[in-house]
């Protein structure tokens, strides 16, 4: 089995002028959301074995601010793959992925990261796929399980959405 954390990068700054779309950092609220996905994350025994960002700052940070809930803290590797990404780069660098690693946590961007979540995911809870397919907010979480024991056989419609988390469903949950 194979567990799939996708996780777009928390809110970010608008580009002011002069500012490459790279540089955009992260708002207060996206700090915030970015720590309180990582703690659901690690509340929930979601802890990636290896951990692949895309180099812009915004998703840099996220990890940052998200990684503290965990102890030890795992290892992120930048992707530049990630960067803009269209589904397939993103899927090679999944597909990639050492056997060793048994969850992989992605940290990149929409609209490739949602795009890829669809084209992965065949089963769920229907309520919840519905939820994701109209969008994949920022500091959105998409995890998705595989009967699969290499990276390298992912392929389309072969993963089961088991959750999909954000700022606001965790806000409206019951404590």
């Amino acid at each position: 089995m194979r567990r799939l954390l996708l996780f777009r990068h928390a809110q970010a700054e608008r580009a002011d002028p002069g500012v490459r779309d790279f540089e955009r950092i992260l708002t207060d609220l996206g700090r915030k959301d970015a720590g309180r996905i990582g703690a659901y994350m690690a509340g929930h025994s979601l802890i990636p074995d290896r951990v692949a960002v895309s180099p812009a700052a915004r998703t840099r940070a996220t990890w940052q601010f998200a990684a503290g809930a965990f102890r030890p803290q795992p290892a992120a590797t930048p992707a530049d793959a990630l960067y803009d990404a269209t589904p397939d780069a993103i899927l090679a660098v999944i597909k990639a992925t050492p056997d060793i690693a048994h969850t992989l946590l992605v940290i990149g961007h929409n609209p490739g990261l949602h795009e890829v979540a669809l084209t992965l995911i065949a089963s769920g809870d229907v309520e919840m796929r519905e939820r994701l397919r109209e969008d994949l907010p920022t500091s959105g979480l998409v995890v998705v399980h595989f009967p699969i024991d290499d990276w390298s056989k992912l392929h389309p419609r072969s993963g089961r959405l088991e959750r999909f988390v954000t700022p606001k469903t965790l806000q409206a949950a019951p404590s």
